[in-house]
């Protein structure tokens, strides 16, 4: 008896793709409107919107972190919430907890802040484990599990994280668990001195975020997401991704290099780029632009090259130009 042969995978039409570089394209309009002279940081952004990743953001206080994470909430017609995670906050703070009505002896769960298509997790590493780790299921897998009922997340959801570089006092590092969660590590860093002097000459009243409209509907971002998911990788751009993530795992300064989960991100972050470029395809381009961000905070040093103080940026650019690239 012949088996019937699988179903090649499908790949978006050129008119889906279009539609998604569109879609990009006007949301990078949007934010550009409250966060300039950023535009790298932007697209690093949208592209882990599209693959439905999360962001790490390690910034210096007062360089628009808050304001990117309100201006996407904005740009895309979403629910916007915030947290500031201090020593003393509980899970229940961010997830929700169940209140006891005594008029009628029945539970009513009360939702926390992690309910919202755009999430900003403040200073997550100043909360302790315990807190850190209520996020998981929900950066995973899009719901949450309180008194033994899961509960789906809205879609789509994006969690912004924040961490200062440069103050650890009091603070809790993330385990490699927790950054593993995350699609991408980016900074915005201060801007231009072009565009910080205009900031100061033409700023008047409220900032730009506050006067920001909805440029697609969530329904939109999902499509973008769904999409996404129809981009080819050819098997040697497929072979190319597994040598650079083996590359991590052996090399003498890595103790921990990317994990399985890690490289799935990869590649769909790649494919993220991709669409947005107008593209149906992958390219090695795409998988060496996005080596630093998706990859670097994944890296765990040995002994001896942590305290040799070892760039792991740098670290992650000399693995990949290691790498052949197929031609």
């Amino acid at each position: 008896m012949r088996m019937a042969s699988a179903p090649l995978p499908s790949t978006p039409s050129a008119e889906q793709t279009e539609k998604a570089r569109t879609l990009i394209t006007r949301l990078l309009a949007n934010l550009e409107k409250a966060i300039r002279g950023k535009r790298e940081a932007l697209e690093l952004l949208l592209c882990c919107v599209a693959a439905g990743g999360h962001v790490l953001l390690e910034d210096v206080p007062g360089t628009g972190k808050t304001t990117l994470a309100k201006a996407l909430a904005l740009s895309i017609g979403g629910l916007f919430k915030r947290v500031q995670f201090t020593p003393d906050l509980l899970p229940s703070d961010i997830v929700g907890t169940s209140l006891f009505n005594p008029q009628d002896g029945t539970f009513r769960f009360k939702a926390g802040p992690i309910f919202a298509n755009v999430l900003i997790a403040d200073e997550i590493n100043r909360a302790s484990p315990r807190t850190q780790s209520a996020l998981l299921e929900g950066l995973s897998e899009q719901q949450v599990t309180v008194d033994g009922e899961t509960r789906s997340l809205p879609s789509p959801f994006l969690c912004i994280a924040t961490q200062n570089p440069v103050e650890f006092h009091g603070t809790y590092p993330l385990p490699e668990a927790s950054l593993d969660r995350f699609a991408a590590q980016l900074s915005l860093g201060y801007p231009p001195e072009a565009e910080e002097r205009s900031l100061l000459t033409e700023q008047r009243g409220p900032p730009p975020v506050a006067s920001l409209e909805p440029v697609c509907t969530l329904e939109e971002v999902v499509a973008l997401q769904r999409a996404v998911e129809e981009v080819r990788m050819e098997g040697s751009v497929a072979d190319y991704l597994l040598r650079v993530i083996h590359a991590t795992r052996s090399h003498a300064s890595v103790r921990l290099g990317v994990s399985t989960r890690g490289a799935l991100v990869y590649a769909r972050m790649a494919r993220a780029r991709a669409l947005a470029q107008g593209r149906d395809f992958v390219l090695p381009e795409d998988l060496k632009a996005l080596a630093v961000p998706v990859l670097t905070h994944r890296l765990v040093l040995d002994t001896r090259a942590r305290y040799a103080g070892t760039d792991k940026q740098v670290l992650t650019r000399e693995l990949v130009a290691a790498v052949p690239v197929p031609r």
